[in-house]
């Protein structure tokens, strides 16, 4: 077999996020602002006036319009056209500018040594090439740069995530099935710290902390 004939690795190992599934996770999410709120309070404290970020996987954009109203330049880079544009709307609607683009996290469109700062939230689990996505957030990274991924631990407890469904408020069928999907779907594909230990070594991408909380862990990279 050639190497143009080799099977490529799919890009997101869960239901595509597109049209009507894109719609109903950014409103379900949408509940969640004061969580993306503190996460782009706790990164400023990290960055400079001038630093340029970049947000893997951004989802309906949340996290990278509050980073962008914090003064930061910022780009997002998702692998679905519907939250490109989900985002882009909603960060118009804001009033700031993000640079939204499509693309794959093992394959991201930037030049080496661009980002002050990259975070991937919610996401990471889900990436068909995590491997790739690690050594390519190394290298659009600059020197000294730090990368954050926010995800699921797959240690999580279900008691840990019946009291984090129940604090989104969300209505009875909404909240039935994202406890459904918790459990069911993204546990599965969540990495423990020893994971994330192994595939770090294998990229050359130094882990600096690695904290856990609820049902997730916090991992913090150096370049």
């Amino acid at each position: 077999m050639d190497i143009a004939s080799k099977p490529r690795k799919k890009a997101y190992k869960s239901l595509p996020m597109e049209g009507m599934v894109a719609t109903w996770y950014a409103k379900n999410t949408a509940g969640a602002l004061p969580e993306f709120e503190a996460d782009a309070a706790r990164i400023a404290k990290r960055l400079r006036p001038e630093s340029r970020v970049l947000e893997i996987a951004p989802g309906p954009g949340y996290l990278a319009v509050a980073l962008a109203r914090r003064g930061y330049k910022v780009s997002g880079l998702d692998i679905s056209r519907a939250f490109v544009r989900i985002a882009a709307e909603g960060a118009a609607k804001a009033g700031v500018a993000v640079d939204f683009q499509h693309g794959d996290a093992a394959n991201i469109p930037f030049a080496g040594d661009t980002f002050d700062f990259i975070v991937c939230r919610a996401a990471f689990k889900n990436f068909g090439d995590p491997q790739g996505a690690l050594r390519e957030m190394r290298r659009v990274l600059k020197p000294g740069g730090e990368a954050l991924i926010i995800d699921m631990s797959r240690d999580a407890t279900d008691q840990a995530i019946d009291t984090l469904v129940d604090g989104m408020k969300l209505g009875a069928v909404d909240a039935l099935m994202t406890r459904a999907v918790f459990k069911h779907s993204l546990r599965k594909r969540a990495y423990t710290k020893a994971d994330f230990e192994r595939m770090a070594a294998q990229a050359s991408f130094k882990i600096t902390e690695m904290t856990a909380e609820s049902i997730g862990l916090d991992v913090w990279f150096r370049k």
